[in-house]
């Protein structure tokens, strides 16, 4: 069936990479939206326009001329230690924007997708189902949680994609764990890895495909979708370190202690993905088998960058 999809936040990570895989299919109308002008590149398969997700005015008007079937929210503060820091400014895009989301759907009757995280545990008795009970331990996943909440509340159509540690390559975006990393070992230099801090590290095209998969099935409720692998960070920094032919003796383990960071970190945290696997009839990526693809990407995009 034909159907509207609005994407906000459409110039970071996960906004480049579902307005890619959403653009590629015909029967969907697309429009993007982020705060910035596009940074992606744009095609006559979509359309874009700039939003400010925090003016509930703005919000209402393009939801209500556009008519989407689906909101997907890919809009979010995501600097966990800023997020302490900057309290108010967080507070705003994180949970005014989703309310204020949820407030426009109401206008037409649209189902809003929200992406969640992790951080809505507090890592004690990890990997987590979708049945597992929140208890945030830093301001962004209070942030977050309060986000679930309004989405959750705003009725019955509506669904809460819940994933972590999210990395890949995309135009103009800031550096996540995997590009830092990559770039100082290409340098040789060493670095400090945690290895108490456990998880699932996941693709962003991965994240992607699943919600594609989720929107176009019509799914509702909440589904966890995340990297195959449940590891450390400082494990999934050897097989980076591997999978690039970089020395994997540049890395050293540290514990979440030694860094003094402002916001609390899950330690024992992950998300078990039986229900969207089963659900979808996806099998979500390995850590090795997501390392590979990034690799592509990472040294195509640093490619285009030196001209070659």
């Amino acid at each position: 069936m034909y159907k509207r999809i609005l994407i906000t936040g459409a110039n970071g990570l996960v906004g480049q990479k579902l307005t890619a895989i959403f653009a590629e299919d015909r029967s969907m109308d697309l429009l993007a939206t982020a705060r910035q002008p596009a940074t992606a590149n744009t095609s006559s398969n979509f359309g874009y326009t700039p939003l400010d997700m925090t003016s509930r005015g703005d919000v209402k008007e393009l939801v209500w001329n556009f008519e989407p079937d689906v909101i997907i929210n890919a809009g979010a503060y995501t600097n966990v230690d800023g997020c302490e820091r900057e309290k108010e400014v967080s507070w705003r895009a994180n949970v005014t924007a989703v309310e204020n989301l949820v407030a426009a759907s109401r206008l037409t009757g649209a189902k809003l997708l929200q992406i969640s995280t992790d951080y809505v545990f507090d890592g004690k008795s990890g990997p987590y189902d979708e049945t597992a009970m929140p208890n945030p331990l830093s301001y962004y996943g209070r942030e977050k949680l309060a986000a679930e909440n309004a989405v959750r509340n705003s009725g019955d159509n509506w669904l809460i994609v819940r994933t972590m540690v999210v990395y890949g390559i995309a135009q103009q975006v800031k550096k996540n764990f995997a590009i830092w990393l990559s770039g100082e070992l290409s340098q040789g230099r060493n670095v400090r890895v945690v290895d108490d801090q456990f998880g699932n590290p996941t693709l962003a095209d991965d994240l992607s495909r699943g919600i594609y998969e989720l929107v176009r099935r019509g799914k509702k409720g909440v589904y966890n979708i995340a990297g195959a692998d449940f590891i450390s960070r400082y494990d999934f920094a050897v097989r980076l370190a591997k999978t690039f032919g970089f020395d994997p003796a540049l890395i050293s383990p540290i514990k979440t202690s030694d860094l003094s960071q402002p916001a609390p970190r899950p330690l024992l945290s992950g998300l078990i993905t039986l229900k969207a696997q089963a659900e979808l009839g996806l099998n979500f990526f390995t850590a090795d088998e997501s390392l590979r693809l990034f690799k592509g990407q990472y040294l195509e995009s640093a490619s285009l960058q030196n001209g070659d």
